[in-house]
């Protein structure tokens, strides 16, 4: 039933909040942990249960109002996360991770949000600007059906936009019978791991060449975002794996992201997020930094890159 990470934590904190998602009650509790820890974890009675959930409430809503003053965001990946965990409607939670100058990633938000409408990122983008966050950040990386790229737009117009490639993948695949698909993909991968943007212009010619003529809403779905898809290539190689896709958010909720089954014991909202703000800080405690760190303060400087390669050492190289 949990994680397998989960599996071997020591840490009450970490275990408790799946528990209780899971379906667990308050009263079963005590036999849970006691076959997960063994006899030292007896005594955790509904009463000391409902004490630690008001404290996830308190720590949520004071981590709501976190001030970010004196960090630097230089990426964020945002999502729109479905669950239907112990509820009787699905519900969205807006998702935002943002990595600092250091190389460290942060959960910056976890909003319950309007189906991912404009208003709803637009209102979650300024409340952390309101709380520091007052440099735009340099990239923004999200699947393209969201309303957080007009939001970005109003509020931070200076950042730059990638669309996830796992995300666009899966919209061009669905617009292909499942025959094609398998060779589809293999195109698709061609293109964002090709080691140049110029190679990848190729690639991306030849799946346009390909499908254009029976399958023009495949071709479409990729054409509308070509410059989005390949801005990465403008960003240090080093940091190209982390900012392709929203694999930050996806990996952190992909076990309960639409697969958390609705039990009688429904929570309301409030409870619900804190419990998922547990969850995603207990995650965040495991993340390493980002990989090539040390060239983000090349990206904050404004620093050229062509395919991945600082623009000063081409120009070493071609002298």
């Amino acid at each position: 039933m949990l994680p397998p990470y989960l599996k071997k934590a020591k840490r009450l904190e970490a275990v408790l909040p799946w528990l209780y998602l899971k379906g667990v009650s308050t009263n079963d509790f005590d036999e849970a942990l006691t076959a997960l820890f063994g006899e030292s974890v007896k005594g955790l009675s509904p009463t000391t249960i409902g004490r630690l959930k008001r404290s996830w409430e308190a720590e949520y809503a004071e981590w709501r109002e976190k001030d970010w003053r004196g960090h630097e965001f230089v990426y964020l990946w945002a999502d729109g996360i479905y669950t239907n965990v112990r509820s009787d409607e699905r519900r969205c939670l807006l998702v935002l991770i943002g990595c600092d100058a250091r190389g460290k990633k942060h959960f910056l938000a976890i909003e319950e949000g309007f189906r991912e409408s404009k208003q709803s990122w637009k209102a979650l983008l300024l409340s952390l600007r309101d709380r520091g966050l007052k440099t735009p950040p340099k990239l923004g990386v999200g699947d393209g059906a969201m309303g957080f790229w007009a939001a970005l737009a109003e509020v931070f117009p200076t950042t730059r936009a990638q669309r996830c490639w796992v995300h666009k993948t899966v919209n061009i695949l669905d617009k292909l019978p499942k025959a094609q698909q398998p060779e589809a993909k293999s195109a698709l991968h061609e293109i964002w791991q090709a080691d140049s943007r110029r190679n990848a212009g190729k690639a991306f010619n030849r799946f346009v060449a390909t499908y254009e003529q029976k399958y023009p809403k495949a071709v479409d779905c990729l054409v509308k975002d070509r410059e989005e898809l390949l801005a990465f290539y403008d960003f240090p190689a080093a940091h190209w794996q982390h900012i392709r896709t929203t694999n930050p958010i996806e990996s952190t909720f992909a076990t309960i992201r639409l697969r958390t089954r609705k039990t009688r014991n429904c929570v309301s909202a409030k409870s619900g997020l804190s419990l998922m703000h547990q969850l995603a800080m207990s995650a965040q405690k495991r993340w390493r930094r980002l990989r090539g760190f040390h060239q983000l303060a090349d990206v904050i400087a404004g620093v050229k890159f062509i395919d991945g390669v600082d623009e000063r050492e081409v120009s070493r190289k071609a002298a």
